[in-house]
């Protein structure tokens, strides 16, 4: 315990003085400069006016609180306070949605799916009780030689098939607004599966890779965050701008999977897939690999901490990305690497994938 606490301080301590660098030498280029506080300020209240009026206070306020921190050059996590998306005991329907696609899919399913469900569950139920009662042995010694009735024959066939193209039509729209391509402008984030952590890239931002783990669940919940759910290093999006995700895997196929997102796409080696994700308020959401990928396939979480756009591009410059008008100078792709699991002692974990999935894996890239 610790080694990991120390590990943890030391980690925590690098990325500070890195984010100092990076700051100081955003400074030094001007690109810094000219974002001052009232811009800042501005840019936080569209993106809550976006987000609705019923936000709540603490989001502000934990906004408020990270921007004395980005002042300093370094970048301060959210807390417990944030979190929005995530399971709860006894949970028996869909997360609340945080996306546009997540809040006509919550829609569809309880404005016209559980209805027509309850309604003709009840009409069938209805039936069978009457037919129990009426057409029994004891009140009809003589049974009925009836052999069809055109009529019903016509109601039975026609009613369902318009309850079913009724549920066709929001359902098919529903699918083309969840594939509908990303625009031109949008940020592109890579997401690759390992066994069994997860990796993500900014190919538009200089190309820089983090690596996520499992938090330790006993240090996780220490700090108020779900255990098995909260992760070393968060995916860090902006709220409200489209983001391109892009999945991959570098040894078996698993599944970037968040609920209240209305976000699941498969990862494959060998092969980039992508869906566009808009974010609608800020918070902490979590999901979890939902493809069966080995014997620690419950152990590689997602958590995504959304943000207004200046400070995910605060975040971007601490960790040596880059923002707005900035470029790399010749930045060349971070090759796949196999960075140390935090679930240590598990069969393969943080090992390198094998020969045959590490060249799927670059021709992926």
């Amino acid at each position: 315990m610790e080694s990991d606490i120390t590990a943890m301080i030391l980690r925590n301590l690098s990325r500070f003085v890195f984010a100092g660098a990076a700051a100081a030498s955003l400074a030094l280029g001007g690109a810094a400069a000219a974002q001052d506080t009232a811009t800042e300020t501005e840019q936080a209240a569209q993106v809550e006016q976006a987000a609705g009026d019923d936000a709540p206070a603490a989001a502000t306020e934990a906004l408020a609180d990270a921007e004395v921190g980005e002042e300093a050059g370094s970048y301060e996590y959210m807390g417990p306070d944030m979190i929005k998306g995530q399971p709860e005991n006894w949970g028996w329907t869909f997360q609340p949605q945080y996306t546009e696609t997540g809040e006509s899919a919550l829609f569809l399913h309880n404005a016209i799916l559980m209805p027509v469900i309850v309604i003709i569950s009840l009409f069938v139920l209805v039936l069978l009780l009457l037919v129990i009662a009426k057409y029994r042995r004891g009140a009809n010694p003589v049974p009925s030689k009836t052999s069809h009735n055109t009529v019903l024959e016509v109601f039975w066939t026609v009613i369902p098939a318009l309850i079913l193209l009724g549920i066709a039509i929001p359902s098919i729209n529903l699918i083309r607004a969840q594939y509908k391509p990303a625009p031109a402008d949008a940020i592109t984030v890579k997401a690759t599966g390992w066994q069994w952590y997860w990796t993500y890239s900014f190919p538009d931002n200089g190309d820089f890779e983090i690596t996520s783990n499992m938090m330790d669940e006993a240090e996780a919940k220490e700090k108020g965050f779900p255990g098995q759910l909260e992760v070393d290093n968060r995916l860090v999006l902006p709220v409200g701008v489209p983001i391109r995700l892009q999945t991959t895997a570098a040894d078996v196929i698993h599944s970037f999977a968040v609920p209240s997102l209305w976000f699941k796409l498969d990862a494959v080696p060998g092969r980039i897939n992508e869906k566009v994700l808009t974010i609608k308020e800020p918070g902490i959401y979590y999901g979890q690999c939902s493809e069966l990928c080995g014997a620690r396939h419950g152990y590689m979480p997602i958590a995504i901490e959304a943000v207004p756009m200046a400070r995910w591009e605060q975040w971007v410059a601490a960790q040596g990305g880059t923002v707005g008008g900035d470029t790399a100078e010749d930045s060349e792709a971070a090759p796949l690497a196999a960075p140390a699991s935090s679930t240590e002692g598990a069969e393969t974990a943080g090992e390198a994938p094998t020969d045959s999935a590490g060249a799927a894996a670059e021709a992926a890239n």
